[in-house]
C-alpha cells in the first residue's frame, strides 16, 4: 500500500524575488483602507510641526507612516507603543505598514505625545469623510458619557487634611533625623578627627525626604487649585450682581455693584489675572473640576489630589466602586453610529456637559441636529434653555429608571398655559413620537462605549494629564470611525 504524501513544504526556501506587499494580505486588507484614507486626510499640521526643528540631526520617519501604526494599533486593540513596536517585527499587517522600517517604541510614543493637538483635526477629518459617505443624518443623535480609568491608583490619592497631617509628621521624622545625624556627626568628629570621615545623609533620612517633597508638591497643586476655583466663583457671583443690578431699583442696584466690586478684589488678590487676560471660553469648551475652597481660598478638608496624576479624580464607576478616572463623552449619529463629537474632563457629574457637546456636533458637522436625547445625569434647566436656542429639539429624561411617561389615551395636546424648564420637558417626554426615539438613545450610543472598551480592549489611557488625556480619546474616536467607514464602504462594494 502505497503511503500518502504531503504537500510542498519548504520554511527555509529564500524567493528568488521579493513579493509585494500586496500579495501578502488581501486587496481589502482593512490595513490597505488606512493607508488610502491617510492620503486623503491633511498632514499639514503634523508636516509643519517636524519641518520646524532642526533639519541635522536623525532622519525623522514619515509622519504617515507613524499615523498608520497608531490608527491600524488602536483598531486591533493595541495601544501600548511597546506592543505596537513588536507588532513591526511579528504581525504581517504591521510588516506590510512598516516594510524595513521598526520605530523604536520610545519614537512611537514621542510622535504620539508630541503631535497629539493634530488628533482633534484628525477627527474632524475623518468625519467629513464619513459625511460624505452619507453615514451622518443628525436626524438623532445621543449623548453619553464614561468614566475611563486614569493611569494612576485611587491609593495614590490623599485629601488636604491626611495632605496636612503626613506633611507635619514628615517634617518631625526629618527634623529627628537630622538631630540624630548630627549627634553621630559631632562623636565621630571626636573620635577620628574633624574632617577625617565624610558626613553621608542616611538611606532613612533620603528617604523621608523624598516623600516630604512630593507631599508639599501636591498640596501646592491642590491649594493652587483651591485659589483659582474661589476666584472664578467670586468673578461669577461679581458678573451675576452686575447682571440683576440692571433691573433693581437704585439703591438696591448701587448695592449690588458695590458687592460686585468687593468680589472683584476678592477675586483678583487670590488669583491675579494678567494685563493679557485670555478671552472667555468658547461654548465647545467642557468644564473641569473644581476644588472646593473655604471663603479664604483654601481647600476644604476632604479635597483630594493625586500624586501621579493631578488631573485625574475620584469617579463612581458603575458597580459603585470609586476608580481614578476621567469623564469621557461621546455624541453619536443614530444611522450608523457615528462619532460626531466627542471629549474628555475630569468632572464627575454629566450636568454640564451638555452644552459644549451640543455645540461641538455643531462645530464639527456644520449642521444643527434635529433632535438630541440623554439620560437624566444631564439634566440642567440653564444648560437646556441655551442649547434649545441652537434649534435643537432637547429629549432629557427628568428621572434615571422612569425616563418617560404614558400619554394619556386622549392624546396629548397644546398645553393651556407656557410651559417653561421640567414641566415642558416632561411635556414634551410624554408624546408618543418623543418617545419613540428616546428609546433609540440606549442602542445608539451605549453600544459604541461597548465597542472601545470591550471589542478594541480601551479601558485605562495610556497618558496622565488632561490634554494628553484628551488627545488619546480624540484618536480613540477617530479608530472607532475609520472603522465605520471601512465597514460601510466595502459593503457598498459588495451590493454594487
Amino acid at each position: 500500500m502505497s503511503r500518502k504524501k504531503y504537500r510542498p513544504w519548504s520554511p527555509d526556501q529564500t524567493y528568488l524575488l521579493p513579493p509585494s506587499a500586496k500579495d501578502l494580505l488581501p486587496a481589502d486588507h482593512f490595513v490597505f483602507f488606512v493607508r488610502d484614507l491617510l492620503n486623503e486626510l491633511d498632514m499639514t499640521p503634523i508636516v509643519r510641526a517636524i519641518q520646524a526643528k532642526d533639519p541635522r540631526g536623525n532622519r525623522p520617519y514619515d509622519p504617515r507612516l507613524m499615523l498608520w501604526i497608531l490608527v491600524y494599533g488602536y483598531a486591533c486593540g493595541i495601544h501600548s507603543s511597546r506592543k505596537l513596536e513588536k507588532a513591526t517585527w511579528e504581525d504581517l499587517a504591521f510588516r506590510v505598514i512598516c516594510g524595513d522600517s521598526h520605530p523604536h517604541f520610545t519614537t512611537i510614543n514621542e510622535f504620539r505625545r508630541t503631535h497629539r493637538r493634530a488628533f482633534s483635526a484628525l477627527f474632524v477629518g475623518v468625519l467629513k469623510l464619513c459625511q460624505e459617505a452619507g453615514m451622518v443624518k443628525l436626524g438623532h443623535v445621543a449623548i453619553d458619557g464614561s468614566k475611563v480609568k486614569a493611569d494612576a491608583s485611587k491609593h495614590k490619592a490623599s485629601s488636604h487634611e491626611r495632605l496636612t497631617k503626613s506633611e507635619r509628621k514628615l517634617l518631625a521624622e526629618v527634623d529627628e533625623l537630622l538631630d540624630r545625624s548630627e549627634r553621630e556627626d559631632a562623636d565621630e568628629d571626636a573620635r577620628f578627627g574633624v574632617g577625617r570621615r565624610e558626613f553621608e545623609l542616611p538611606d532613612e533620612l533620603k528617604g523621608k525626604q523624598n516623600r516630604l517633597a512630593t507631599l508639599k508638591a501636591a498640596s501646592a497643586r491642590l491649594k493652587q487649585g483651591a485659589k483659582e476655583s474661589r476666584a472664578a466663583t467670586l468673578r461669577e457671583n461679581a458678573a451675576g450682581l452686575r447682571e440683576r443690578a440692571e433691573d433693581a431699583a437704585p439703591a438696591e442696584a448701587k448695592r449690588k455693584r458695590t458687592l460686585a466690586d468687593k468680589a472683584e478684589a476678592a477675586a483678583e488678590d487670590l488669583d491675579p489675572r494678567r494685563d493679557d487676560d485670555e478671552p472667555p471660553a468658547p461654548p465647545t469648551a467642557l468644564p473641569t473640576h473644581r476644588v472646593l475652597a473655604k471663603a479664604d481660598g483654601t481647600p476644604k478638608p476632604k479635597q483630594q489630589v493625586n500624586f501621579v496624576d493631578a488631573d485625574s479624580r475620584l469617579m463612581k464607576g458603575r458597580d459603585g466602586g470609586f476608580i481614578q478616572a476621567y469623564n469621557a463623552q461621546i455624541a453619536v449619529d443614530e444611522g450608523h453610529h457615528v462619532i460626531v463629537a466627542e471629549g474628555v474632563s475630569n468632572l464627575a457629574p454629566d450636568q454640564k456637559y451638555l452644552g459644549p457637546m451640543v455645540h461641538r456636533v455643531i462645530e464639527n458637522t456644520g449642521q444643527v441636529p434635529d433632535i438630541v436625547t440623554a439620560d437624566a445625569g444631564y439634566w440642567s434647566e440653564a444648560q437646556v434653555a441655551a442649547v434649545e436656542q441652537t434649534g435643537t429639539s432637547l429629549l432629557v429624561a427628568r428621572r434615571a429608571g422612569r425616563a418617560t411617561e404614558r400619554e394619556p389615551p386622549g392624546g396629548i395636546g397644546p398645553p393651556s398655559e407656557p410651559l417653561v424648564g421640567a414641566e415642558w420637558m416632561r411635556w414634551k417626554m410624554r408624546q408618543a413620537p418623543n418617545r419613540a426615539v428616546f428609546k433609540k438613545r440606549k442602542s445608539t450610543v451605549e453600544p459604541v462605549f461597548g465597542n472601545i472598551k470591550e471589542a478594541r480592549g480601551f479601558r485605562q489611557f495610556s497618558f496622565r494629564g488632561l490634554q494628553a488625556v484628551a488627545a488619546e480619546w480624540s484618536l480613540i474616536c477617530t479608530v472607532h470611525n475609520v472603522l465605520k467607514l471601512f465597514r460601510a464602504r466595502k459593503m457598498a462594494l459588495a451590493t454594487a
